[in-house]
């Protein structure tokens, strides 16, 4: 059950998913197995990090869910049986779904992942009835949109303006986390992933909308507005992470809508979720050195100097030591965000890594990196840690250390408390304001889920998913062989909070 997303809990049943595009029904009272679907898989899938799968979406009597080969598949939910099954793209291809999907106005919106084998990154909408399309997205630029069948133009810019040649037509930006829908703008956000190959060399420009965050409009599939994080990524610096609303007052009292995210590059950034203009940014990464910091407009200010080499120039494709890693200062888990303290709450990692270039060419189904790596702590005694961040002064409020990486999310409460687990197996629980540790309890597995909590018959329960594996174990190098002993697993755990006395 590595790298689960939220488990869901509707009418006294959890649903869960697990790795191999699994779905377990689970009665929450009793702990019993109702049922369990396993998608028929074919052997030559092409995951890239893992046979993940990050959690279902509910809507009316079906659970919604992606599988490993690129369908979209909804189950009854009373009996896990199959309902319908579209397929989204083309495994051999490259193409996967590794998201949950998310609802959003009767329609069901999902992502593609499969960026590392050159795929085209696209945002579909869907009838959550029938599967059938209402519209699809993508998010090169250069690729067309489809509205109820018909052509709704392309995604924001002309074919080569920022990719040269014919290299948008492999571009990458897969939307490979899902999105957030935020009924206050009416607006969906999306992330975007790396654009490819990694050789950055091969593609000089900015790559839209790569790396970028992404507002649209959940009636059309229109572009309203982006913010691209990473312009030229040549590090796998994804923009995928999630974007979270918030309001805060400004200096004069009036009221902000905003938007925050901590992307993998290892800068926060707040945004005007209405417009996606730029507001603030702080480096939430300690030893950062492939930026020199953000300028006024939210551009990366890039060391040159620490991308890695041109395979076909003069420097031969020199190996440049880049703080962060490829796998970022944070990756797929969720950070949170409390309206008690106004702070956000972000699982850093904290590591960089040797990287170089290296001749590559397209082929269809194949690894399209043209990139090697080691990656590397930054630091002997640990590499994860969870930070508290004020979004409106940039502070960084605590911070507590974990010797291996931090790889599961976050969890606020109302009530003061700040929820996480450990690949060491640990579910901690933190007071809000001050960091310290309130509560430990040793799972048995690494802990690379996100705790979920909710309200039963007048008690408070927090539940969360253990089980080691996802992208470290596989990607890590040094990093990998230090946590080789952590314990593998797949269990539901189920905590009930006790009432305080007044």
């Amino acid at each position: 059950m590595d790298e689960a997303f939220p488990a869901l809990i509707k009418d006294g049943v959890m649903y869960v998913t697990a790795s191999y595009s699994r779905v377990f029904a689970i009665d929450i009272a009793s702990g019993e197995e109702l049922w369990q679907y396993e998608a028929k898989l074919p052997d030559a899938i092409l995951p890239c990090c893992d046979v993940i799968n990050r959690g279902v979406a509910i809507y009316d009597n079906l659970v919604i869910f992606g599988t490993l080969d690129a369908k979209l598949v909804a189950l009854d939910r009373k009996t896990g049986k199959v309902v319908w099954k579209v397929t989204i793209g083309d495994y051999k291809d490259g193409y996967s779904i590794t998201a949950a999907p998310l609802i959003v106005k009767d329609l069901v919106i999902t992502g593609v992942a499969g960026g590392e084998f050159g795929v085209v990154g696209k945002v579909e909408a869907r009838d959550p009835k029938t599967g059938e399309v209402v519209w699809s997205r993508p998010t090169v630029e250069g690729h067309m949109g489809y509205l109820n069948g018909k052509e709704n133009g392309i995604t924001g810019g002309e074919a080569g303006k920022t990719w040269p040649g014919d290299t948008w037509k492999t571009g990458g930006a897969s939307t490979w986390l899902g999105g957030t829908y935020d009924p206050d703008t009416n607006l969906i956000f999306m992330g975007t992933g790396n654009p490819a190959p990694w050789n950055s060399h091969l593609r000089p420009g900015d790559n839209l909308y790569s790396s970028s965050r992404l507002a649209i409009k959940p009636e059309t599939g229109e572009i309203v507005w982006h913010f691209q994080t990473t312009p030229h990524d040549g590090w796998d610096f994804d923009g995928m992470s999630e974007f979270i609303p918030f309001d805060y007052k400004d200096k004069t009292g009036k009221v902000v809508k905003a938007g925050a995210t901590a992307d993998k590059n290892g800068f926060f950034y707040v945004l005007d979720r209405t417009t996606g203009k730029y507001i603030r940014s702080v480096p939430f990464a300690d030893k950062i050195t492939w930026a020199k910091g953000i300028d006024s407009e939210g551009r990366p200010i890039v060391n040159e100097e620490n991308r890695p080499g041109n395979p076909d120039g003069a420097d031969k494709g020199s190996s440049v030591f880049t703080v962060p890693s490829f796998l970022g200062a944070k990756n797929w888990m969720p950070i949170s965000f409390s309206q008690k303290t106004g702070m956000f709450y972000v699982p850093t990692n904290e590591w960089g890594m040797d990287i170089w270039n290296q001749p590559v060419e397209y082929k269809k189904g194949a690894a399209y990196l043209g990139a090697a790596f080691t990656i590397k702590p930054v630091y002997e005694d640990h590499i994860g840690a969870l930070k508290a961040i004020d979004p409106v002064s940039g502070q960084i409020k605590w911070t507590y250390k974990n010797r291996a990486p931090l790889w599961g999310g976050v969890l606020s409460t109302a009530g003061g408390l700040v929820i996480t687990g450990t690949p060491e197996g640990k579910l901690l629980a933190f007071d809000d304001a001050t960091g310290e540790i309130l509560y430990s309890f040793q799972v048995g597995s690494g802990i690379v889920g996100c705790p979920i909590t909710w309200e039963q018959d007048g008690e408070q329960y927090v539940a969360v998913v253990s089980g080691w594996g996802g992208a470290v174990p596989l990607w890590g190098g040094e990093v990998a062989k230090q946590i080789k002993d952590i314990n593998q697993g797949g269990t539901v755990h189920v905590f009930k909070l006790h009432k305080t006395k007044k």
